[in-house]
């Protein structure tokens, strides 16, 4: 038995939710009672790394007698809970689910809130301690209600119903075989009243509910969708998910569509439903092997959207930046997309995040991919598809491989189905945010702007993706800044064509005789002309060019480096920040700075610069 099998069978029987109260802990969450909001239970899950496999535990709220009178080897003293009150549970192959669940109800009955009080017949009136008899109507008394009449369709399916076994697996084959035979039977009488029970079937309901229940019926199908008590439309989603009502699996899965937009959408249904008709309706298209592309629009789009950013974040030079730096979103705590970095230039903003991302996955840390340790590996698990219904499941072939996407995928070997798929505990968000919170912080402060975040010496370890990141784009601004001359050479014939001929309507008769004498003395050829200078070699060894070099000398002799700038075409500002960042190894500091695009020497190193320039 799993751990999630006991979260499932909470939320169905008694509507808990599985909390997780500590963030640093993923591993650990909560049941609470749903009237006094105790705890119930302490849910924990850690990943065990030698054997590869995750450890559940369960801490239970329900008396420690069971250890006594009635021992198991799944149950022993309570791991991080104290007190008489409690008792531990281990989720592996030897726990029994019947204990489990019998265990979880009689936690929940013991916590329950006390000091029902039911009274029959009137108050007592104020002050006075008196019994007042109320007369009960016998059989045969006039006071009696008529009994209502059952209509005969109904009592056959009443008769239809086998006794003998009380198993799960018995009482979705009655309710199907109910089901069968009434899936065309149609009523008049409204529904009205409340029922609330779990995993229901027609067997707890009323005669009057009963008929209520097929007259709403008949007006779903027909488009209709009209309230009704929460626990009998999911009898209505249990037929559908049984075949009943539906001519193949491509029927049910759009009558259950049809269902979640007419009932839930319009507000009528309860929100928690949508959560499971979700889940059924991926697990129906499975079972059933109907087409991947179909099975993803019927699921959860919280886990399809998950399942694809991680996809990927894991391949991040298959997808372009805006794909990429919607998957970075998906898992941060703190959104990048709310980072002033993207204030002036969101494109450029998003590029940065990406590349640095993209050059960190490439590497391997600990003899792991970047991504591997921030979301572990795909792990397989036993999978129990419609577990949480009144299914009766039909004969599975023998094997079968079901592929949902890149990150998930079902296999079904000897009777047993089985998921692969990458798991939510086993995520280090610490680390996949460190690195986020870490390129926010270097991004600000070499794009200049927002607030300046501190930066934690444990993300050291991305620093160079990211720098290498910011040094791209700075080369990519430089180089973008230089002028780009464009020479069309295919019209150079023409020209000289139309050139010749306005020569020679210019020449003279005797022009044009001497010029074809001396035409025919030259040469076919001539030496092919140098046309480069030899570079200037570097004699001060910085790393700048001649035009950088220029420019200190410039600055050096006081005047101003302006028209050396416009001569080679050169942004002041990146020019600033390309030189300081050569000379930094040099100094160790900023030489040069940008003051309304006229540059000007720091004081501190003037003499630095002119001995390093020779003087």
């Amino acid at each position: 038995m799993e751990l999630s099998e006991l979260v499932a069978y909470a939320g169905e029987k008694y509507h808990i939710q599985e909390e997780h109260k500590w963030a640093d802990f993923p591993g650990f969450s909560v049941l609470c009672h749903p009237q006094t909001g105790k705890w119930v239970a302490l849910l924990m899950r850690q990943w065990d790394s030698e054997t590869g496999t995750e450890i559940e535990r369960c801490d239970l709220k329900c008396g420690n007698d069971i250890l006594f009178y009635d021992p198991r080897p799944f149950l022993a003293s309570p791991i991080r809970m104290h007190g008489g009150k409690w008792i531990s549970i281990a989720f592996d192959a030897q726990t029994e689910q019947d204990v489990v669940f019998r265990l979880f109800d009689q936690a929940v009955t013991a916590n329950a809130p006390h000091g029902y009080t039911i009274v029959l017949g009137s108050q007592l009136p104020t002050g006075e301690n008196t019994y007042h008899e109320t007369e009960l109507p016998f059989s045969g008394s006039g006071d009696q209600p008529p009994r209502e009449k059952l209509p005969e369709r109904l009592r056959t399916m009443r008769r239809l119903f086998e006794y003998g076994r009380e198993t799960e697996e018995a009482r979705a084959e009655n309710f199907r075989r109910q089901a069968v035979f009434m899936q065309d039977y149609v009523d008049d009488l409204p529904w009205s009243g409340d029922f609330v029970r779990y995993f229901p079937t027609y067997r707890d309901l009323t005669t009057r509910q009963l008929r209520g229940y097929f007259t709403w019926r008949a007006g779903v199908r027909r488009g209709q969708f009209t309230p009704i008590a929460t626990s009998a439309a999911y009898i209505y989603l249990y037929e559908l998910l049984n075949g009943v009502g539906a001519e193949t699996p491509e029927d049910v899965l759009q009558k259950l569509q049809a269902f979640e937009t007419g009932y839930l959408e319009s507000g009528i249904g309860d929100p928690q439903m949508r959560t499971n008709l979700r889940r059924w309706m991926l697990e129906y298209a499975v079972l059933n092997d109907l087409p991947p592309e179909t099975a993803k629009q019927v699921a959860d789009p919280d886990m399809t959207a998950e399942d694809d950013a991680l996809g990927i974040l894991k391949h991040p030079d298959d997808c372009d930046d805006e794909a990429l730096f919607a998957a970075l979103s998906a898992f941060g705590a703190k959104k990048p997309g709310d980072s002033p970095v993207l204030a002036s230039d969101p494109e450029r903003g998003r590029h940065l995040f990406c590349e640095a991302w993209r050059k960190a996955a490439a590497y391997h840390f600990e003899e792991k991919p970047l991504f591997t340790l921030c979301f572990g590996k795909r792990t397989v698990r036993r999978w129990y598809p419609l577990a949480n219904a009144v299914y009766c499941g039909r004969p599975q072939p023998k094997e079968r491989d079901y592929t949902l996407n890149a990150c998930r995928s079902y296999r079904y070997r000897n009777g047993m189905w089985y998921v692969t798929a990458y798991d939510r505990h086993a995520f280090d968000k610490g680390r996949f945010q460190g690195f986020l919170h870490e390129a926010d912080a270097r991004l600000r402060r070499y794009l200049k702007t927002g607030r300046y975040l501190k930066e934690n010496p444990a993300n050291e370890w991305a620093i160079p993706y990211i720098d290498a990141a910011i040094d791209e784009d700075r080369k990519a601004l430089l180089e973008a800044s230089r002028p780009k001359f464009t020479i069309d050479l295919s019209g150079l014939e023409r020209i000289r064509r139309d050139a010749a001929g306005t020569r020679d309507s210019l020449l003279t008769a005797e022009e044009t005789e001497e010029a074809g004498a001396f035409a025919g003395a030259l040469p076919d050829s001539f030496p092919e002309e140098q046309t480069e200078a030899p570079a200037e070699p570097d004699t001060t060894g910085l790393p700048l060019d001649a035009a950088q070099i220029l420019i200190l000398r410039t600055l050096l002799r006081g005047e101003d480096a302006s028209p050396v700038l416009r001569a080679h075409h050169l942004m002041p500002s990146i020019t600033a920040d390309f030189m300081n960042e050569a000379l930094y190894d040099e100094i160790g500091d900023t030489v040069l700075i940008c003051e309304n695009d006229r540059l000007s020497l720091v004081e501190d190193y003037v003499e630095d610069l002119k001995r390093m320039l020779g003087g």
